[in-house]
C-alpha cells in the first residue's frame, strides 16, 4: 500500500514540475524587442509594379506584395508623401518598405531596394 501511494506522490510531483516548465515557458515574450522595450519597424518584401502621378494628385507606387501564409501575390497601391524616397528604385526592383495609414490611405513611410526573394528559400 505504502508502495502506490509513493509512486501517486512521484507522478503528481512530475505533473507539478512539468507545468512549472510549461508555464515559464509561455511566460517568455514572443517578439524579440529592442533595448527601449519597443519592438522595431517590420519590413514588407515587395516588387515595385509601377509608379504613378494622378494629375493634380499625389504620387502612387504600386507594389507586389510577397505572399505569406496561403494568400495568393497581392499588388497594393500606397501614396508618396516624399520623392525622395523612390530616388534610385526603378519599376521591377525587388524592395523592403515600411507604412502606415495616413487619413484612411496607405502611405509610403520608407523604401529601400532588396535581393530578389527566391521561390521556396527563406526571406529575412
Amino acid at each position: 500500500m505504502a508502495m502506490v501511494q509513493r509512486a501517486r506522490c512521484l507522478a503528481l510531483a512530475s505533473v507539478g514540475a512539468a507545468a512549472l516548465v510549461v508555464g515559464s515557458a509561455l511566460a517568455q515574450p514572443a517578439v524579440p524587442t529592442q533595448a527601449d522595450g519597443q519592438a522595431g519597424p517590420v519590413l514588407t518584401r515587395a516588387r515595385v509594379v509601377s509608379v504613378q502621378q494622378e494629375p493634380g494628385g499625389p504620387l502612387y507606387v504600386r507594389l507586389k506584395l510577397l505572399p505569406r501564409s496561403k494568400l495568393p501575390f497581392t499588388t497594393q497601391r500606397f501614396a508618396v508623401v516624399d520623392r525622395t524616397l523612390l530616388a534610385g528604385i526603378a519599376e521591377g526592383a525587388w524592395v523592403k518598405f515600411t507604412a502606415k495609414s495616413v487619413e484612411g490611405e496607405n502611405t509610403l513611410t520608407s523604401i529601400q531596394i532588396a535581393e530578389e526573394c527566391k521561390r521556396f528559400q527563406p526571406c529575412d
